[in-house]
């Protein structure tokens, strides 16, 4: 394993509040601007079920990554877990994805950031929709100075982290109490029915209102696993504790907005909600209502949050690009700290990677889904990652500091959900997605081919089942119902449902059986409890 370069390493620094408020700074970003309202738009009131549904799925994939984060406290974990359970090809393939995951997101709150500004700087900040020379040049200083905020070090960047959070949990509370107290139109819950698009709306709202993307926040923390001063301790609560804070705080923010709309603004339903300062939904509202000091508020608030979860995905992305240098997967170079800590040239990579992806995703809802179907199909990793490190590394010889119970139930829920997600994406997001990632593993061969002349040195035997699997994902997208993920309709709602299901089974148990079988890294890394909690780890 490459050791770190530029006289310096990951410096242990982070505490439980810092660790916690990065995975709720995540969470709460451009996400409550604009998620509700399309939400709302997309499935009525039933949005709130969608909103718990998403909650769900993450709070069983944080229980995850609970376990795993504090057995394996590493930066940028989610490259290295694969490797320890899979090997060095799996671990690559992997890194691309999440790459693609995590570099997409502050682009996405930039666009979040001038689409809201946009309404009081119409002048200054043109509409990136529009797709201007000049918006594209805002809209990349404007990444420049979240990425440039992470060159300080990670004590400096989780206190100035710490501050914005508890001005991005404010505002949004704030709101909830009064919108709900003002507005106070509670028919609107039943006057159009609650389910106006049935249960398939529910589900498309998953996936592409920007409910998923909002909560996949809540694994800053374990990216900054190696950071963390006391990962056994500090990691389980800012993992399940962010997920918990996002749920209740989504959910709150969804029944003001649907309470808050005027019944004349549902004349012809939820589907064509419109109301004036819809582009600025919030502030809209609170402007409609008289609350024109809480629009000024949420005008202030439109740049804070989504700014400060841009800065912090900023760092996350970085710490993956270390980690897949540290990890010697690709470029050593990109382990290389400045004399703060910091990988700096992970920084500039993130910075291009973003530019790159404010190109051809031109609106927030769809580099949002994009994002969501990357992100998640990366988080699904973890379960698979779990129980085959159960299986190969069990607990009667290696006791984790923290022990999920029933790991089969959970791991295999948390996969069947993630893969659903990824499938409600649509098939519009996923090829797009299967699409690069077949481009790049077809160029990493021929590199490969090239450099050594063949193509056996490769650990086939832990990735081999990726191929079914992502080639399976493409497929049933295509197979599916067209008004919910826009395929051929040849497999019909709800049956698609069970499909991927049982799909998803096969794949685990294909993934399980295709671990290392001694995997002596992983052993010889593995992080054992204090002696005094030896007894209380449940022996599951």
């Amino acid at each position: 394993m490459p050791s770190d370069r530029g006289g310096s390493s990951l410096r242990r620094e982070a505490g439980v509040i810092g660790l916690l408020f990065a995975s709720v700074g995540g969470i709460v970003g451009s996400g409550w601007l604009f998620g509700p309202l399309n939400a709302a738009k997309t499935a009525g009131p039933a949005a709130l079920v969608a909103w718990m549904i998403g909650g769900l799925a993450v709070l069983l994939l944080s229980f995850v990554y609970a376990e795993l984060s504090t057995a394996f406290p590493r930066g940028g974990a989610v490259v290295a877990f694969p490797k320890l359970s899979h090997g060095t090809l799996i671990a690559m393939v992997m890194s691309w994805v999440v790459f693609l995951g995590y570099v997409t997101v502050a682009p996405a709150e930039v666009l979040a950031v001038m689409k809201y500004a946009h309404n009081y700087l119409p002048g200054i900040v043109p509409a990136r929709e529009a797709g201007s020379v000049l918006g594209f040049i805002e809209a990349a200083v404007l990444l420049a100075i979240f990425v440039a905020l992470n060159l300080y070090g990670i004590r400096w960047l989780l206190r100035f982290n710490t501050v914005i959070v508890w001005w991005k949990l404010a505002v949004p509370l704030l709101t909830v109490i009064l919108l709900i107290a003002v507005g106070g139109h509670f028919a609107n819950l039943s006057s159009h029915g609650f389910a106006p698009m049935g249960t398939k709306g529910v589900l498309s709202a998953v996936s592409t209102s920007g409910i998923v993307f909002s909560y996949l926040g809540f694994r800053q923390a374990v990216e900054l696993a190696g950071e963390s001063a006391n990962p056994r301790r500090n990691l389980p609560i800012a993992v399940v504790g962010s997920v918990v804070i996002g749920v209740v705080l989504y959910c709150g923010l969804q029944v003001a907005l649907l309470s808050a709309v005027a019944p004349k603004d549902l004349a012809e339903g939820w589907g064509r909600l419109s109301f004036a300062g819809v582009a600025g939904p919030f502030a809209g509202l609170a402007s409609l209502l008289g609350l024109g000091w809480l629009a000024v508020l949420l005008y202030i608030d439109s740049v804070v949050s989504p700014a400060g979860t841009g800065v912090i995905y900023s760092t996350t992305t970085a710490r993956v690009l270390y980690a897949i240098g540290k990890e010697g997967l690709m470029g050593e170079w990109l382990a290389t700290l400045n004399e703060k800590g910091v990988p700096a040239l992970g920084l500039l990579v993130t910075f291009i990677g973003g530019v790159c992806f404010l190109l051809p995703f031109p609106s927030w809802q769809k580099i949002v889904t994009f994002i969501s179907s990357a992100v998640v199909l990366s988080y699904g990793i973890g379960p698979v990652v779990l129980l085959t490190l159960r299986k190969t590394v069990p607990i009667t010889e290696h006791p984790r500091p923290l022990t999920l119970a029933a790991p089969g139930l959970i791991g295999g829920l948390s996969f069947i959900i993630s893969n659903l997600i990824i499938y409600w994406s649509g098939y519009g997001t996923d090829k797009w997605l299967f699409g690069l990632l077949a481009v790049l593993f077809v160029v990493y061969l021929v590199y490969e081919l090239a450099a050594r002349g063949g193509l056996n040195h490769l650990e086939w035997r832990g990735a081999w089942w990726l191929i079914p699997y992502f080639l399976g994902m493409w497929v049933l997208t295509y197979l599916g119902p067209k008004d919910l993920v826009g395929g051929t309709g040849f497999v019909l709602y709800p049956w698609d449902l069970l499909v991927v299901a049982v799909f998803s089974i096969v794949i685990m148990m294909l993934a399980v059986a295709s671990g290392i079988p001694d995997p002596e890294e992983a052993r010889a890394t593995i992080l054992a409890p204090e002696p005094e909690l030896l007894g209380s780890v449940p022996q599951k």
